[in-house]
């Protein structure tokens, strides 16, 4: 995720960025107590489980200006807070991995010690890659991770679903993966073209009344373990792993 913002900041004018990551070319690597340069922005984007030695690290570099932007699953504000202090200026974010190709969507929230100014410049930061939205229930972050942050890899699965699919229907491999991928692709972006008109209303608008698509969708839509259904245990399951990481 960190090398996807990245490289959507990279193509943004004005920022001077330092990558402080022994496995990305070209970074500027150094062991964290040889660093002495002081930053506006400090983005922590590592694994939760090693975030709090990576945090611990970096404390001598926080300055009273300083913001802490995290893109971490799970990381609660507290736990920065119990780090580097409540006064210190701290954002989490969570991002998607769409952010690559400038598509992403993140939504944020900020502690007390967040201005508007510094909420703006958070937002203007994950903006450069995508959609953004700003919220103040910090509980909500939870269910943002698992319907958005983790959702890019729910809609790869369906694209795999399908090819499975077309396949048992006597479509070769190649040909079937073409059609699920290249219809996902057009469905997303009519659904952002058309971004006044509700899904259920696009969904409508390809069935016909006892035609193919109604037959697919009366398995897709069944009560029981229906795709709503599916997502609603799969989106509930990753919730409750976002929670778990807090921890």
């Amino acid at each position: 995720m960190g090398g996807a913002l990245l490289h959507g900041w990279s193509k943004r004018d004005g920022l001077v960025i330092s990558t402080l990551d022994p496995h990305s070319t070209g970074a500027d690597y150094h062991a964290a107590e040889e660093i002495t340069t002081r930053y506006d922005v400090i983005i922590l984007a590592v694994k939760p489980q090693v975030m709090a030695d990576v945090a611990n690290s970096i404390k001598h570099l926080i300055t009273p200006t300083t913001l802490i932007l995290s893109i971490a699953a799970g990381k609660t504000i507290s736990f920065y807070e119990s780090i580097f202090g409540t006064t210190t200026v701290i954002v989490r974010a969570m991002p998607n991995t769409p952010a690559l190709v400038a598509k992403g969507m993140t939504v944020l929230c900020g502690n007390d010690a967040t201005s508007e100014l510094q909420a703006q410049l958070s937002m203007n930061l994950m903006a450069s890659v995508g959609d953004v939205e700003w919220i103040d229930d910090e509980t909500l972050m939870d269910a943002v991770t698992a319907v958005s942050g983790s959702g890019p890899a729910y809609v790869f699965h369906l694209i795999e679903a399908m090819t499975e699919a077309g396949v048992a229907a006597g479509l070769t491999p190649a040909l079937s993966e073409k059609l699920a991928r290249q219809t996902v692709i057009g469905a997303a972006s009519l659904a952002e073209s058309e971004n006044t008109i509700p899904a259920a209303t696009l969904r409508q608008n390809v069935t016909s009344p006892g035609g193919t698509t109604e037959a697919a969708l009366k398995i897709l839509m069944s009560d029981k373990n229906g795709l709503a259904d599916l997502m609603t245990r799969a989106i509930l399951a990753a919730q409750k792993r976002g929670k778990e990481l807090a921890s």
